[in-house]
């Protein structure tokens, strides 16, 4: 059975949310070498601070010294079976098509986003129907 590359789901992770696309979407709105659509991992580093644990109740606690380790954070979706997102519908540079994708986070966040990466003009509309943008990257 074949499957269509483009109809693959991609989660493109910015700062206050996530949105899922699918691929063709997605290349349509940043092109194909877009670092959106092959993100890099983040090197991210974690700290944990020394304590004491005790395994079992009653007995005496031992000593944990701290410790760091660091490690690549992919992009991800909230997870639960809850965490469906709210669909929202966008289009881009005028055209009468609307896509379909699921945002995780808020609208306002999604338009500065876009406003800050978007090579093309961008509107989107929530399921209540308010409509936002356009947004387009201002080069300066």
């Amino acid at each position: 059975m074949a499957t269509d590359p483009d109809a693959r789901k991609v989660p493109i992770n910015y700062e206050g949310g996530t949105v899922v696309m699918t691929y063709g979407m997605a290349k349509s709105l940043f092109s194909d070498d877009s670092s959106f659509i092959s993100p890099e991992g983040e090197e991210t580093s974690v700290s944990v601070k020394g304590h004491t644990r005790t395994r079992v109740i009653g007995q005496p606690s031992t000593p944990v010294a701290g410790f760091s380790y660091t490690y690549t954070q992919w992009p991800n979706l909230p997870g639960g079976n809850a965490s469906g997102g709210e669909a929202i519908s966008m289009t881009w540079d005028g055209t009468e098509s609307w896509w379909t994708a699921r945002l995780h986070g808020s609208a306002a966040d999604l338009g500065t986003f876009l406003n800050s990466k978007s090579p093309r003009s961008v509107l989107f509309k929530t399921e209540r129907g308010t409509t936002y943008g356009p947004f387009i990257k201002t080069l300066l």
